[in-house]
């Protein structure tokens, strides 16, 4: 958990520890029951949806422009996360102790984990060589700002920074209005 609360500095470390946080909160939301399931899930869905959001707005374009192949590096990811998006947003409307929410759970976790590593491998490592420290921090403080005012709820079809950008503030704004009815 000290990952969790480590401020990165560097957008690939940023990136990798986030992975590592939702293979986490994978396991705990699958080995928990009742209403700890359902704060694990909730808190899944949160960090997946505000992380795809930040990538699909600064990583993404970047890679696509950056990296030799990239236009088809990115492509394949964007579809790996339209994919997962769609699945997630099913999981999100089920209740968590539904017999088929943890078998969809776990199709879920192998997709998502299964393009966590693609994305290490193809994109981010690559970013790495391509950019010095200072950029990697600065890039690293545009992941944090994108994720800060991200929608907290899968929006399947907002896979491109440009459907984001124009979805994005009012998709964020009704899942934090909704994320704070929730709580209630």
């Amino acid at each position: 958990m000290a990952q969790a609360t480590m401020v990165k500095n560097d957008v690939v470390d940023l990136l990798v520890a986030q992975h590592s946080q939702i293979r986490d909160l994978f396991a705990e939301t699958m080995d928990s029951a009742g209403d700890r399931r359902k704060d694990a899930f909730r808190r899944l869905v949160r960090l997946l949806a505000v992380h795809e959001t930040a990538e699909e707005e600064i990583v993404h374009p970047l890679a696509r422009r950056s990296l030799p192949g990239g236009e088809g590096i990115v492509d394949d990811r964007l579809a790996e996360e339209r994919e997962a998006k769609e699945l997630l947003a099913e999981l999100d409307g089920m209740d968590v102790e539904d017999p088929r929410f943890l078998p969809k759970l776990d199709r879920l976790r192998i997709a998502v984990l299964t393009h966590a590593r693609a994305e290490e491998r193809y994109e981010f490592y690559r970013l790495a060589d391509e950019f010095d420290d200072s950029q990697r921090a600065a890039l690293a403080r545009a992941v944090k700002a994108a994720e800060a005012t991200a929608p907290t709820r899968p929006h399947p079809g907002t896979e491109s920074a440009t459907a984001n950008l124009l979805t994005g503030p009012v998709n964020a704004m009704v899942d934090r209005i909704r994320d704070i009815l929730r709580k209630g």
